[in-house]
């Protein structure tokens, strides 16, 4: 027997858990899972993969009760570690989310891409940001299809090819160079970093020049916030 697929006390029980799947060498591989943790898990997040287990188990067919052989699974995945075998058939494998789940998670997508095409694309016309609701609306209008388990900024590109024809959208960049005193530059620094620091040079003194690139539709906030907090005690270019 595998010492690694011993019982282990479940945190979520089998009848809210989902399968996770995955076939290799034409055998498929089962675990019934947390569908909570395991998207989590499939966005990078840590969980423990013992809570999100329902039972200790690979099957070759869930539904049916069927166990996957130790043979094939020593074979497939060179461990006994359940753990580290539930991890692998999550990451690279299907996870079967219930509908209304997935519709969820779907919404969350939209609108986080909504929020980053918002901060990092402009109205070529106003040379303003296009607010979060018009991006939203106009995603709606061209069917774009998300991805709840891609990253937001892996499908930034194609939902901006999608909706270019309904809004006009521009993603150019800009640098700019902010030069701020020893006695602002620690918060300024930190603040910056979100925006994308492309060089930075500290002065003997303690000073700070700063080169950003960034998307052009964010520029006047930058500066508004940089000249709120040093005062106006900044040179920015």
């Amino acid at each position: 027997m595998l010492t690694g697929l011993e019982y282990v006390i479940p945190m979520v029980t089998v009848d809210k858990a989902v399968i996770a799947k995955i076939e290799r060498n034409n055998k498929r591989f089962e675990i019934l899972v947390d569908p909570l943790l395991a998207y989590d898990l499939r966005q990078g997040r840590s969980v423990s993969i013992q809570n999100m287990l329902a039972v200790s188990h690979v099957y070759a067919d869930s539904k049916k009760g069927m166990r996957a052989s130790d043979h094939d699974v020593k074979a497939i995945f060179k461990t006994e570690d359940i753990e580290k075998i539930a991890e692998y058939i999550v990451k690279h494998g299907d996870v079967q989310l219930t509908a209304s789940f997935k519709r969820e998670k779907v919404e969350e997508r939209k609108k986080q891409i909504a929020a980053l095409i918002s901060r990092n694309a402009m109205d070529p016309r106003t040379k303003a940001p296009h607010p979060i609701e018009r991006v939203l609306t106009s995603m709606e209008q061209a069917g774009v299809s998300i991805d709840a388990f891609q990253s937001p900024e892996a499908q930034m590109e194609n939902v901006i090819k999608a909706i270019r024809p309904i809004i006009p959208i521009s993603m150019d960049k800009i640098t700019l160079v902010i030069k701020v005193p020893a006695k602002h530059s620690g918060k300024i620094h930190g603040f910056l970093k979100f925006y994308g620091i492309k060089s930075e040079s500290w002065s003997k003194d303690g000073s700070l020049t700063v080169n950003v690139e960034t998307a052009a539709a964010v520029k006047d906030e930058i500066i508004g916030k940089v000249s709120h907090m040093t005062q106006g005690d900044c040179s920015i270019q």
